[in-house]
């Protein structure tokens, strides 16, 4: 895992989780099940609280998330 600077902004922690998630975006990105959207996250391992990034996508990505989907 990368090393942040990250201190929440909640409680003042400095122990966090990173992750990511995808999201659909339109109605064609829903019938074909291809994520147009993804976000980086970081958690507060304390107190939960969680902050997201949006991140960039690739076109392979997204095609490989048509087929195993």
């Amino acid at each position: 895992m990368n090393q942040l600077n990250y201190r929440c902004p909640k409680c003042g922690s400095s122990t966090y989780d990173v992750g990511e998630m995808r999201a659909a975006g339109g109605f064609w990105s829903k019938i074909f099940d291809v994520q147009g959207s993804k976000f980086s996250r970081v958690t507060c391992v304390q107190c939960k609280y969680t902050e997201f990034y949006m991140a960039d996508t690739s076109m392979l990505g997204n095609i490989f998330d048509f087929f195993t989907n």
